[in-house]
């Protein structure tokens, strides 16, 4: 919400504006005041709206010109002062100054000031005002009222001001069609996810409970029951459909925000909106939906308890039919407050578990949210919101855990969700592998894997519930993802599949290890299509030597057409909880490339120190032209720089 107004007074000669700024700074009539009194600041604590407000007064000569165009293209609302007992003051406003703000391109609320009402002979009744004044409203859509007063009574020239501060911090244009005295689109949407949000039962009427907190929420009382009576009893006078069951329907809920509006009190439905994030051009601000939220360097972020049990009563609401799973309908309306389904370019449900319906259960809903948390968190940061999180401290469904490199030195992981990355070559059998772990049917047919598949489960390890995400790249991208570093320090497990009826697949594997640096990864090796004849694979070494040379356990043999998976998912969760048996090579190499490299160069100056001595040993023991090297140096130099596959 904007922190200051600045508010400028134009009108012809001898309207009155500079007696207007003086009598409210004085609060008194001054008679004989300068020409154009020096702009005024008003500090927050001394205006109802606690903002720091600037009077800035102007002049109609031609000598005033340049200063009168500079000053409307600041300003953020503009007073248009005529003088009541000057009928061509009045005449001016449609023919000359509205059309000048629009011939600058300048686009802000106007308030038109009738001033010297002392001087006015006789009763003017609303209605003749009113009638005055309509006609220039339905032309000019941005003067939102009128507001007569006397600078020399002084009478209601605070309230110029006031109602100039409102069309800044509340304004009627986003919000209301002063021409057909109708809400706009853009705001009954924006009730109406409000009211669908309070509705915490999802019967279509706000009760007592829900109302009043809803009043909590926005304005920090409850209402009282004679309030909430009347209330009512107000909209079921003038629109029957507003109530049923005694409670508030949504019709009823747009009603009472319409005449808030028509009575003048936008502030009201300005409060409700911006507490449930909406900005002035009604969309929901980036800070409610992206609260700050830091994740440090090789952590990873997770759903807290708080977040699995949002999203777990959230989907119980949601359950009309009490069949423990979300149909396509029931989850359509689950995110009819949001965007929409945030994995529908995703393939989902087919990432997750479903029914024999297709519909998503319970388990496959938490999956789907613990996966999407762990993979891009801003998506359930944003959604959080959409879907009406309760705390307003939203951060706190999340967590972030102990960074990846830690957990892998202390050799015990304290995370509950792992990334798997699943490599391997075209044909190999990593989609149907995919589909297994969530759940659905073998498919006979190859269809090439053409951009990033993600699916997730859940994998019991010792009675405690884990999730696993699996994520395969296609050829295209899968060179793309292992050559940045970056996004390989995410992985907690590789898995390198091959199909063991292929005698090239194997090979695919070998080369990919060759090219990127991926020991620090722990690793397991799958070898598909079992229920096929063995093949011998064209390698300079089998499989299951290559694996034993790496200290690695031999390729897991699966079939997933015949259903035979071994436990395989069960396995990459137990490598992802203890991963130092599984670091090719050994637990040392869990240790990135510049990890090492600082090592050596610790291990370098300890040499260095006793380099000499090193020497009149090596010399004392070697033979004229043979040099002997202590045995415990091989090993380190082997692991210092690097080792090459088997």
């Amino acid at each position: 919400m904007r922190r200051d107004v600045r508010i400028l007074l134009v009108g012809d000669e001898g309207v009155g504006k500079s007696t207007i700024v003086t009598s409210l700074i004085k609060e008194a009539f001054v008679a004989n005041v300068q020409h154009v009194v020096p702009e005024v600041t008003i500090p927050p604590e001394v205006t109802p709206e606690n903002v720091t407000t600037y009077i800035v007064d102007s002049g109609a000569g031609p000598q005033d010109r340049q200063h009168l165009e500079s000053e409307v293209r600041k300003a953020h609302v503009i007073c248009v002062v005529y003088s009541i007992d000057n009928p061509h003051s009045f005449d001016r406003i449609p023919t000359y100054w509205l059309p000048l703000f629009r011939q600058l391109g300048v686009n802000v609320p106007v308030i038109l000031v009738g001033n010297k009402i002392d001087l006015r002979g006789g009763e003017v009744t609303n209605e003749d005002l009113e009638e005055e004044i309509v006609p220039i409203m339905n032309e000019f859509k941005e003067v939102e009222t009128c507001v007569e007063c006397s600078a020399q009574m002084p009478l209601n020239v605070s309230e110029v001001f006031y109602f100039a501060q409102k069309a800044v911090l509340h304004p009627t244009a986003p919000l209301y069609d002063s021409r057909d005295h109708v809400l706009k689109p853009a705001c009954v949407s924006a009730l109406k996810r409000i009211f669908k949000l309070c509705d915490s039962n999802k019967d279509g009427v706000l009760d007592a409970a829900e109302l009043n907190e809803f009043q909590r929420k926005c304005f920090d009382a409850p209402l009282q029951l004679q309030e909430l009576e009347g209330i009512k009893d107000m909209v079921r006078e003038h629109a029957e459909e507003g109530v049923r069951d005694n409670g508030l329907t949504e019709a009823g809920f747009l009603f009472l925000h319409t005449i808030f509006i028509q009575r003048g009190r936008l502030e009201t439905t300005w409060t409700v909106l911006r507490k449930f994030g909406y900005a002035e051009d009604l969309r929901l601000t980036e800070p409610f939906l992206l609260p700050k939220f830091d994740v440090p360097h090789d952590c990873s972020v997770e759903l807290s308890p708080q977040g699995y049990q949002f999203f777990t009563e959230i989907f119980q609401t949601f359950d009309k039919d009490q069949d423990g799973a979300l149909n396509g309908t029931e989850l359509e309306e689950l995110f009819s407050t949001s965007p929409g389904n945030p994995w529908a370019t995703q393939k989902f449900p087919d990432t997750t578990l479903v029914d024999d319906k297709g519909a998503v259960t319970l388990q496959g809903w938490l999956a789907q949210w613990s996966m999407t948390t762990l993979l891009d968190h801003k998506t359930t940061l944003a959604y959080l919101a959409y879907l009406g999180y309760p705390d307003e401290q939203r951060t706190s469904a999340l967590l972030t855990t102990r960074p990846r490199k830690l957990d892998r030195r202390k050799g015990k992981v304290t995370r509950n969700v792992f990334l798997c990355y699943v490599c391997g070559a075209a044909g190999s059998g990593k989609t149907s592998l995919l589909r297994s772990f969530a759940g659905k049917p073998f498919r006979e047919s190859y269809e090439p894997t053409s951009k990033m598949v993600s699916v997730v489960n859940a994998v019991d390890i010792d009675g405690s519930e884990k999730y696993l995400v699996l994520q395969e790249f296609g050829s295209k991208y899968e060179a793309e993802t292992l050559r940045a570093s970056k996004k390989t320090d995410l992985a907690d497990v590789i898995v390198y599949v091959h199909d063991s009826s292929d005698t090239n697949s194997f090979s695919y594997i070998s080369n990919l290890r060759q090219q990127y640096n991926l020991d620090h990864t722990p690793t397991l090796f799958v070898a598909t299509k079992s229920d096929l004849d063995l093949a011998q694979q064209r390698h300079e070494v089998q499989p299951d030597v290559y694996c034993r040379r790496l200290g690695l356990q031999v390729p897991v043999a699966v079939s997933v057409k015949t259903g035979q998976t071994a436990d395989v998912f069960h396995a990459i969760c137990s490598i992802a909880m203890s991963p130092h048996a599984a670091i090719p090579g050994g637990a040392d190499r869990a240790m990135t490339a510049s990890e090492r490299l600082r090592v050596y160069v610790a291990f370098t100056a300890l040499l260095g120190g006793v380099s000499a001595g090193l020497v009149m040993l090596f010399r004392s023991l070697s033979r004229p032209g043979v040099a002997i090297l202590p045995s415990w140096t091989t090993p380190w130099a082997t692991w210092l720089l690097g080792r090459r596959d088997p």
